[in-house]
């Protein structure tokens, strides 16, 4: 075969792809627009009684006694309670882990702010307690800043 013929057939064939999807499309939205209008109020009342006398009929409640009655009442309280203590423990991790988050920002916070200023040398050294400072001399911006003072 020469290629311009393969490239034909292929052509032709995206051709028809795209010629179905477009009939798909039309088909479905008329099959649906056909569901929707059949379904009249009437329509919906009959369908309803008749899947309850079917289900009547079926009569699953008969087995259903007193003593089933309150296994079932205790069974479900203790789906919605391990339901609702599930919950509870998914919002507790969320607000560790948001506590966490947060002490952690503090910290690099803290840590940023140390970097930023750093610690001041205390008034008085732990060493000179007891005894007397050393004399020392000024330093010239010292000493220009006591004679301005004055």
């Amino acid at each position: 075969m020469k290629f311009e013929r393969l490239q034909h057939r292929v052509q032709r064939a995206e051709q028809l792809v795209e010629g179905r999807a477009t009939q798909t499309q039309a088909h479905w939205r008329t099959l649906s627009q056909v569901w929707r209008d059949s379904w009249t109020p009437g329509r919906i009342v009959i369908a309803g009684l008749v899947s309850g006398f079917l289900a009547g009929r079926a009569e699953p409640l008969r087995s259903m006694n007193g003593a089933r009655w309150l296994q079932m009442v205790g069974s479900l309280s203790s789906l919605f309670a391990t339901v609702q203590a599930a919950t509870a423990a998914d919002q507790a991790t969320e607000a560790a882990d948001t506590a966490q988050a947060v002490q952690e920002e503090q910290a690099t916070g803290a840590a940023q702010a140390a970097a930023a200023y750093p610690p001041e040398e205390p008034l008085v050294d732990e060493a000179f307690d007891g005894e007397e400072l050393p004399l020392r001399q000024p330093m010239p911006a010292e000493a220009a800043t006591e004679m301005s003072e004055r």
